[in-house]
């Protein structure tokens, strides 16, 4: 992935800050459905109380990747506002790192996802056992 700017971009290259949102919009997705799970996971093994140690540590876990997701897309949010638009990156190479078709097409084109944001049930759509 090589920065340049947009007049000598080569014809897949896209603005940087263009990107680096679409970034942002998927982090704070990641947070979203993060939190989404917590209540699902507290009414897990009401047997156990409550308040177990090994409950707390999950939940606390939880709380950290949602407060970390949220951190990284404040972090890069702010500084593609400073970014100028004329940088560009051909960002095709990354895009085939990204496993997640519906991620990968967001990151893509920053199209709007159905699952984006949306309830747990209709979010967590077909899955692959392997």
């Amino acid at each position: 992935m090589k920065a340049e700017y947009l007049s000598e971009a080569s014809d897949r290259a896209e603005s940087l800050p263009a990107v680096l949102m679409r970034v942002v919009s998927e982090l704070h997705d990641v947070a979203i459905l993060i939190e989404r799970v917590e209540p699902q996971l507290v009414a897990l093994h009401p047997e156990d109380g409550p308040n177990s140690a090994e409950r707390m540590r999950v939940l606390q876990g939880l709380d950290l990747a949602v407060q970390k997701a949220r951190g990284l897309a404040d972090f890069i949010g702010e500084i593609t506002s400073d970014m100028p638009e004329g940088w560009a990156v051909d960002v095709t190479t990354a895009l085939n790192l990204v496993k997640l078709a519906d991620m990968q097409q967001a990151l893509a084109d920053g199209g709007c996802r159905d699952d984006h944001s949306q309830p747990l049930s209709v979010a967590s759509g077909d899955f692959e056992a392997f």
